[in-house]
């Protein structure tokens, strides 16, 4: 059977504000596929997934993203658009003053699931998936960057979206906890979801391949095609 892509990109102009960092820019992924995108700080990569997540508008070209049009996007279903994808930062943007649990929570409740016991089915399942089963009692303070990124990757997971986009991931990690929170997105891939991961540790590309994307000169390049 075909993969289904859940983004393509055609002939799209990557702007920040006045700005155009990308152009020409053709990109797609199929269901269950993992890509990377590498570049040099301030090349291009975070504005490329802030306008798939529409932090910044696609104004020239084509792009649709797990069956929204960028182009034609309406102000009132970006919400809805981001329901349908998992968002993974650098800096894990966790609210510091609430629990692992209490973070999962306000997602949920906040994209509309406010029904306790099938949210805290949700919690359970998603901290099972990221290997933190016990640690909802925790304050994100009392935990290690690796295991914020965890509880990150596990918000990402609630509303089990069919892609998951990464902006540096691993940026304020170690090597071996890179290399685990590796080992888990590889977990979630094989589980049939989509991952495009903007990274410049070079290092993780060696050690877990997949088709790489280089942003350079203005222009998003494939540079090397392998996969596991």
């Amino acid at each position: 059977m075909e993969s289904t892509a859940v983004l393509s990109l055609r002939n799209a102009s990557i702007l920040q504000g006045d700005h155009r960092v990308l152009s020409d820019v053709n990109l797609e992924i199929a269901s269950g596929e993992f890509i990377y995108v590498i570049g040099a700080t301030g090349s291009g990569k975070s504005s490329l997934l802030k306008t798939l997540y529409a932090d910044l508008p696609l104004e020239s070209g084509e792009g649709s993203i797990v069956g929204y049009d960028l182009r034609n996007l309406k102000e009132r279903d970006i919400p809805y658009l981001r329901r349908q994808l998992g968002i993974v930062f650098q800096d894990f943007q966790l609210l510091m003053d609430r629990s692992v649990r209490e973070n999962l929570d306000f997602v949920l409740r906040a994209t509309g699931h406010e029904n306790r016991s099938e949210n805290d089915d949700r919690i359970d399942t998603v901290l099972r998936r990221v290997g933190m089963p016990t640690k909802g009692h925790k304050m994100p303070h009392q935990l290690s960057g690796g295991e914020q990124q965890r509880v990150s990757i596990a918000r990402a997971l609630l509303n089990d979206p069919p892609l998951i986009l990464a902006d540096e991931p691993t940026g304020n990690l170690d090597p071996h906890m890179s290399e685990e929170l590796m080992h888990l997105l590889e977990e979630i891939r094989a589980s049939g979801r989509s991952i495009l991961m903007a990274t410049h540790d070079y290092a993780l590309l060696l050690k877990f391949p997949h088709t790489t994307y280089r942003c350079v000169n203005g222009t998003l390049a494939t540079t090397v095609q392998k996969t596991l």
